[in-house]
């Protein structure tokens, strides 16, 4: 991401939800993205993951720049080299976990591999459970098959969205820790907004976030470190 802003609207009402901002992701690392609230987390996530269209900069996929695709091509880089993780899990109740796991592939992304599917699905510690349906797991094992899904296509880079904010701190930990393993165990990308000092402090490395610009980064981050920087941000 080199020099991206994000305006919305227009005239004396515009917002500035991104302010010339540039990062780059290394492959096989885990960063977390922190800030206030309007700080413009969300709009970093979308515009990284090319769900949404950067008013100017430059948006980079490995060699793909998003923001010169097609609407078409955008899908289809969303659905193949892009994985999702969503605080509300996003699964379809009528499916199968390994329906819902599989469903970026049943959608046109590949063909199931089944030895990656094995891998992952024994990654995520579900393999006995692939008859059941979302809603007979608990909220930690839904997520568990988000996660599963979002590496199913083994994608470029997975970005999740305060992935633990519905899930009570035990199983929070142990999701995050799942995380963690994935980056560490396949050498996944991953990208994770969040609020929670205690998730920031699984990941590699914190970025800031300040209206709309970078405010500074953590590496090796602890959460009082963590907490202590949200403060001077005015956050906590």
């Amino acid at each position: 991401m080199s020099s991206v802003s994000k305006v919305y609207g227009s005239g004396p009402g515009a917002v500035t939800a991104l302010d010339g901002v540039s990062i780059s992701l290394s492959p096989g690392t885990f960063t977390a993205v922190m800030g206030p609230s309007g700080s413009g987390k969300s709009t970093f996530l979308q515009c990284a993951a090319g769900l949404d269209r950067p008013t100017s900069g430059s948006v980079r996929l490995g060699e793909t720049e998003l923001s010169s695709l097609r609407e078409r091509e955008l899908t289809e880089v969303r659905r193949s080299r892009v994985g999702f993780v969503f605080q509300a899990y996003n699964l379809v109740p009528s499916l199968t976990v390994r329906q819902n796991i599989e469903l970026p592939l049943l959608l046109g992304a590949g063909a199931t591999d089944p030895g990656w599917l094995e891998h992952v699905v024994a990654t995520v510690g579900l393999a006995d459970r692939l008859d059941s349906r979302p809603s007979e797991l608990s909220g930690g094992q839904q997520q568990r098959v988000a996660i599963a899904r979002a590496l199913i296509t083994r994608p470029d880079a997975v970005f999740a969205d305060e992935p633990t904010g519905a899930l009570d701190t035990r199983t929070a930990r142990q999701v995050l820790g799942l995380l963690r393993s994935v980056v560490d165990s396949t050498r996944q990308t991953v990208l994770m907004v969040t609020h929670d000092p205690l998730a920031a402090s699984f990941a590699d490395r914190v970025v800031f976030l300040a209206d709309g610009r970078l405010a500074g980064a953590l590496e090796a981050p602890s959460p009082a470190v963590v907490a202590e920087r949200m403060t001077r941000l005015g956050e906590w």
